[in-house]
């Protein structure tokens, strides 16, 4: 029965393993789990998911960008993955400020993953 449970344990380990190759290091654990969830439910053929690391409003914040097929915008998260609020989408509905601020005023640090 153990001898079962170390090709499955080394099964996982890898799977995990590549999920988390293209991540920077450094990212928050909470961040990190949010790119493999958005990896894993990212089905469009065109890509252009990204998450994107700012200063913002005195802190360090996240763009989680979905992908090219969305309909949504971005969420803006801390680096303990409570979101701010949301910038971008499409149509009539574009918002393009957080706790009143306009996001462009946020600086740009480093791209944490790109799909």
């Amino acid at each position: 029965m153990k001898k079962a449970v170390y090709p499955m344990l080394a099964t996982a380990l890898l799977l995990s393993a590549c999920d988390e190759t293209d991540i920077e290091k450094g990212t928050p654990s909470c961040v990190r789990q949010k790119i493999i969830n958005l990896a894993r439910i990212s089905t469009c053929k065109e890509g252009g998911a990204s998450v994107l690391e700012y200063t913002f409003q005195g802190q360090t914040v996240y763009s989680f960008n979905p992908d090219k097929c969305a309909v949504s915008g971005a969420e803006i998260t801390d680096e303990n993955c409570n979101t701010l609020g949301y910038i971008g989408g499409r149509g009539f509905v574009v918002n393009l400020k957080i706790n009143g601020e306009p996001f462009s005023n946020a600086k740009y640090k480093r791209t944490i993953w790109e799909q």
